[in-house]
């Protein structure tokens, strides 16, 4: 059954980058606040930069709630399934961080992630666990992958950053979250990189 780990080892790696899709869990602090679940999945946008440290890239989109959850609290939960093969739950808990398109930091991560950068990318989520543990994964159906979805990378390539920039600020709830948090530091600054 389930087990926790004090590292993501060689097996759970080759686990997680097998995997198409993967989901992540943040709330803010207020007890009547709206926790946020969200799929994510474009391959080749999730990187293992360490043993203890996993990064993702956020994509625009008509909401922040990851973002502004992180910029209040920092707790996030990341969680593969395995819809093929033998059954497994992998939660990687810990502290997460949006390292945004003007950070230094920004330069030195993104050849991480090689083909996966593209257009409508608003920052890299970094993620550095605290716990990391899997379950048996029983009750998760088998399900068939078929293919990438293209309609986000082909939807924002129609745009430039300027026009980019325009979208994110015209969304209501990527300067701040649902629940009023602060979300994207707006005017959304130009690429470094």
């Amino acid at each position: 059954m389930g087990k926790v780990y004090d590292r993501i080892d060689g097996r759970l790696r080759s686990f997680i980058e097998e995997q198409p899709i993967f989901f992540v869990a943040t709330a803010p602090l207020a007890a009547d606040g709206h926790v946020n679940l969200s799929p994510k999945g474009r391959s080749g946008s999730l990187v293992l930069l360490d043993e203890h440290t996993v990064a993702y890239l956020d994509f625009g989109g008509s909401h922040a709630e990851t973002i502004a959850h992180l910029r209040e609290n920092a707790r996030i939960a990341l969680m593969w399934c395995a819809f093929t093969g033998p059954p497994k739950v992998l939660r990687v808990h810990g502290r997460g961080e949006p390292i945004f398109r003007d950070d230094p930091r920004w330069a030195e991560l993104i050849p991480r992630f090689a083909d996966a950068d593209g257009p409508g990318l608003r920052a890299i989520i970094v993620v550095t666990a605290d716990r990391i543990s899997d379950s048996c994964g029983f009750a998760v159906p088998l399900m068939e992958y078929q293919d990438e979805r293209t309609l986000h990378a082909e939807h924002f390539g129609r745009k430039d950053d300027a026009a980019f920039v325009d979208y994110c600020a015209s969304r209501r709830y990527n300067q701040s979250s649902i629940d009023g948090l602060p979300a994207l530091h707006l005017p959304l600054p130009p690429r470094t990189a």
